[in-house]
């Protein structure tokens, strides 16, 4: 079964001719000008094989992405494809710089402190509220919000599910959740 990377996802359609406004999920805007070849999943939900399509267009207006499928040519056609994901496998995915992460390779990995070894659980999520993103952790304690900074999270290691912090004093008691 392959693993799908969820690269945006279909607002509603613009204009006459098929086009639809996409939620971009990438950082990176020229990501999706070589993207051809993508998995469109109703709902938004991962599930099964999902629709093939390709990218006949994409190109961003007013800030927002603007996606043009071959196939859907008007706004019924759009509008059946509505909240679907766009999905690419994720061997697909674009090389990252060193120090720079994929989301969901850090979703699941355990993090420890660095200066006891205690596991503090693992990351359940990702969030981001304009400062630092925050790995939300989960642990026997209930959930822990970590910011995801690099005098915080010391040593990131995806390949080995890990993540080194050292926190600052008081951290856990004021924002466990």
């Amino acid at each position: 079964m392959e693993d799908w990377i969820t690269l945006a996802r279909l607002v509603r359609p613009r204009g006459i001719r098929g086009e639809l406004l996409a939620e971009s999920l990438s950082g990176r805007r020229d990501r999706f000008s070589g993207l051809r070849e993508v998995r469109l999943f109703a709902g938004g939900r991962i599930e099964g094989e999902g629709r093939p399509a390709l990218v006949e267009a994409a190109w961003w207006h007013q800030d927002r992405l603007v996606l043009k499928f071959t196939g859907i040519d008007s706004i019924s056609d759009a509008e059946a494809v509505r909240g679907a994901a766009v999905c690419i496998p994720a061997s697909a995915r674009a090389e990252l710089p060193p120090g720079e992460y994929y989301q969901d390779d850090l979703v699941g990995c355990e993090v420890v402190e660095g200066a006891t070894g205690q596991s503090l659980g693992r990351v359940v999520e990702w969030r981001e509220f304009g400062g630092p993103p925050l790995l939300v952790v989960g642990g026997s304690e209930g959930e822990l919000l970590v910011p995801f900074a690099a005098s915080i999270c010391v040593a990131i290691e995806p390949d080995r599910r890990r993540i080194v912090v050292d926190l600052p004093e008081g951290l856990k008691d004021v924002n466990r959740a």
